[in-house]
C-alpha cells in the first residue's frame, strides 16, 4: 500500500504532518527520506504539533536526536546526517529509544544501515514545481494499519 501527495508549502507540510500523528498515536518506527532542504523537520513539526507539543521543534542534525515526552508517548526526532559509521550509533544507545511506548522518526537512516529497526512507514519527500511530492509506504503490519487510517484523513 502507499499513498502519494502533493503538498505546497509550509503550512501544508506540517497540516500533513498532523494528520500522519493521529494515526501514530501507538508509536513505531518512521523513516524520513528526501534531500536536504526538502521539509523533513517540517513534517516532524506537524506531527508534533498535532500531538499536543506547542514548544519549539528544531532539526537534530548535530545533536543526533531531540527527545519530545508527551503525554501518552515519547517521541524521539533522529537526524543522522553527520553519523559517520553506524557502530556511533551503538555507543548513543540507539536501541534503547525504540520501545512500545515510542515513535521514532529518523532522517537519513540510511547512515545507520544494521543497526536501526525496520522502519513502519517510510516517507519520501521530493521537490516538483513549486511544492514536494510526498510518497509513504508501510513496511510492517504496524504500518499497514497506520497507512489504512491516514487514507481516510488524506482524501483530497
Amino acid at each position: 500500500m502507499q499513498i502519494v501527495k502533493e503538498i505546497y508549502g509550509e503550512a501544508d507540510m506540517e497540516a500533513f504532518g498532523a494528520k500522519l500523528s493521529a494515526v501514530l498515536q501507538t508509536g513505531g518506527v518512521v523513516y524520513l527520506e528526501g534531500d536536504l532542504g526538502m521539509g523533513k523537520t517540517t513534517l516532524v513539526r506537524g506531527m508534533l504539533r498535532g500531538m499536543g507539543h506547542d514548544g519549539p521543534v528544531k532539526s537534530p542534525t548535530y545533536t543526533i536526536v531531540e527527545p519530545y515526552e508527551l503525554v501518552d508517548l515519547e517521541v524521539y526526532h533522529f537526524d543522522l546526517y553527520r553519523v559517520g559509521d553506524p557502530e556511533e550509533l551503538e555507543f548513543m544507545g540507539i536501541r534503547d529509544y525504540f520501545t512500545e511506548q515510542s515513535l521514532c522518526l529518523i532522517e537519513w537512516a540510511e547512515m545507520g544501515r544494521g543497526i536501526l529497526p525496520q522502519a513502519d512507514l517510510i516517507v519520501r519527500l521530493d521537490l516538483i514545481r513549486q511544492g514536494r511530492h510526498v510518497a509513504l509506504e508501510a513496511t510492517t503490519d504496524k504500518g499497514l494499519i497506520a497507512m489504512t487510517k491516514l487514507q481516510d484523513l488524506v482524501v483530497d
